[in-house]
């Protein structure tokens, strides 16, 4: 996988070689071993990408209140796809009962995350000490021509961490 993913980023114009591109081997929930492999110094990273894979971490609050707010830099991006919990409760029903059999082939995949809300509403604290959304600005919305009742309801986001925390 890895292999395929620098072809890509290479092909884009991003090289390990000067530091555009960092492909890491470790967990998203590790922040300490990343921030270790990137040098060591407090939010180092321009963007964070996460592609269908918020949905299996165990505790994906938590990993990504970490990871931005020591691994992003202020006015980094974090841009995501991922699919989540629909909105409708017909459809939130499905996906609360396949839950429980899909985790067990699919390492731990939760249909029934609403990770995109997760995103939303992330608090940090501002240098002035009032809390604030992390976000300086937020853009979310779905995958073109998927319908609404679709058991992989997905959403796409591109955040951008507040300059002030």
């Amino acid at each position: 996988m890895h292999s395929h993913i620098r072809a890509i980023a290479n092909d884009a114009g991003f090289v390990e070689s000067d530091g555009s591109l960092a492909i890491l081997s470790c967990g998203a929930e590790d922040t300490q071993s990343i921030l270790s492999q990137l040098g060591g110094k407090p939010c180092p990273v321009d963007t964070l990408i996460s592609i269908l894979t918020l949905c299996s971490i165990p505790s994906p609050e938590e990993t990504l209140n970490s990871l931005v707010r020591d691994v992003l830099k202020p006015g980094g991006k974090f841009l995501f796809y991922e699919h989540v919990l629909s909105p409708r409760k017909d459809v939130a029903w499905w996906q609360r009962f396949w839950t429980p059999i899909w985790r067990v082939p699919f390492d731990g995949c939760r249909l029934d995350r609403p990770t995109h809300l997760f995103a939303e509403r992330m608090m940090a604290t501002a240098k002035n000490g009032d809390m604030v959304s992390m976000w300086g600005s937020k853009e979310l919305w779905g995958k073109d021509g998927e319908p609404e009742e679709h058991l992989f309801w997905h959403r796409v986001g591109r955040f951008v961490k507040r300059l002030d925390t």
